[in-house]
Parts: C-alpha cells; sequence; structure tokens
C-alpha cells in the first residue's frame, strides 16, 4: 500500500467530529457531560457524563461504513481494562461515591458528517467485577 488516503480527515479530526456528535447525542439524551477528553497514565476517556446520580463514561467509536468489525466489538478486554483503571483515577480525585457505569457510542462518519449508529448502556462491566 501506498500510504495514500482517499478520505482527507486524518484519525485526529474524524474522532473529534464523531465525539462531538456523541456530546450532542448525550445533551439530547439529557445527560450532563461533565468532561471530555480526560487523559491518564492509563489512557483517556472520551466523555464523563452523568445520568441521573450515575456517572458514565463514554467510549465513542467510530467507524466508515464497510468495516470488518461494529464499532461496540473494537473496545477489547485489553481497552476495558485501561477505561476501568482511567476511570478508578477519575473517580478517586473527584471524590466520587456515585454508581458509575461503561457506555459505548457507535457512530458511522461518511466525510465530515457523524451519525449516531446508538448507544450500548453498560457496556461493559469494570476490570474484576465480572
Amino acid at each position: 500500500m501506498s500510504g495514500f488516503r482517499s478520505d482527507p480527515l486524518n484519525g485526529a479530526a474524524s474522532g473529534q467530529i464523531a465525539e462531538n456528535a456523541a456530546r450532542a447525542y448525550l445533551r439530547g439524551l439529557r445527560r450532563e457531560v461533565i468532561e471530555s477528553n480526560y487523559r491518564t497514565r492509563f489512557g483517556e476517556i472520551d466523555i464523563i457524563a452523568r445520568d441521573g446520580e450515575t456517572i458514565c463514561f463514554v467510549e465513542v467509536r467510530a467507524r466508515r461504513g464497510g468495516a470488518m468489525v461494529s464499532p461496540a466489538e473494537s473496545v477489547g478486554p485489553a481497552k476495558q481494562a485501561r477505561l476501568s483503571k482511567a476511570a478508578s483515577e477519575w473517580l478517586a480525585g473527584a471524590g466520587a461515591d456515585s454508581p458509575c457505569r461503561f457506555d459505548v457510542i457507535e457512530v458511522e462518519l461518511t466525510g465530515r458528517t457523524a451519525r449516531i449508529i446508538g448507544i450500548i448502556e453498560a457496556a461493559f462491566q469494570p476490570a474484576g467485577e465480572e
């Protein structure tokens, strides 16, 4: 392969488009977006939101048409473990004692357009709690 991309958007730009759509979607569901792009030594949590009393750690997964796996399937055990550790760090730093869950928002990208496929609430259990 030559490395030529027919899509002019790079991964960061595509990710930003998907995350912007996901935040708007969450607000439409009346979820409070607390923080975006929370970075730790374990990795990044795309969106931290509140659904009532529950803290939601949201992974945004974007795919272009024709992808071999669904966006949700791409959140494997290693990614789940990193997200769990990052969430624990956020909860400790925030002094939060609320219930929490891990959600995945699936986004389909076409050019510069993002379409929300759906949200999978409680997509996985925190590492060590299965």
